[in-house]
């Protein structure tokens, strides 16, 4: 059994503070232990931070999403690649999160420094396989990138 955990200030400066340190420019804190059958986690984020579309086709992989603190924005994508709709996910605003079925292609976009995201979809851990991934975006390391997450940032301008 893991030990409890506080999904506080501390934990969210720390957090940020990691992610602001990263390459990747974001933190993940496992609240769970790998063999748990749900995932949860606290993900801290930087402006910087590329999320590429993807999505995930298990039918038990439905992934919640919580702003715990900041501003992300959220893009869901058509099959093609057609953007579909945004929202703007924030902490106090007037939607912090969303439930994304499995299959939906999303991408996030962090909107303000030091934001804290929680997640949960079902373990186990596994890397995305090839139809998971946009193919009509850059993946993460790509040429194209700054281009990519710059335009998904203007959706929200």
């Amino acid at each position: 059994m893991s030990k409890t955990t506080f999904l506080d200030r501390d934990l969210f400066a720390a957090l940020t503070a990691r992610a602001a340190q990263s390459p990747r420019q974001r933190s993940h804190h496992n609240l769970h232990e790998m063999a748990e059958p749900c995932h949860r986690l606290a993900v801290g984020l930087q402006p910087d931070t590329y999320i590429p579309p993807h999505r995930h086709l298990a039918a038990d992989k439905a992934e919640t999403l919580l702003v715990l603190q900041g501003r992300l924005g959220l893009l869901l994508f058509g099959e093609s690649g057609e953007l579909q709709e945004t929202r703007l996910l924030e902490a106090g605003g007037d939607c912090l999160g969303v439930d994304l079925p499995p299959g939906q292609f999303h991408a996030l976009v962090v909107l303000a420094a030091d934001s804290v995201l929680f997640e949960c979809k079902a373990g186990p851990y596994r890397p995305l396989v090839e139809d998971e991934q946009a193919a009509w975006a850059p993946r993460e390391g790509e040429a194209g990138v700054a281009e990519y997450l710059a335009w998904m940032r203007t959706q929200f301008v």
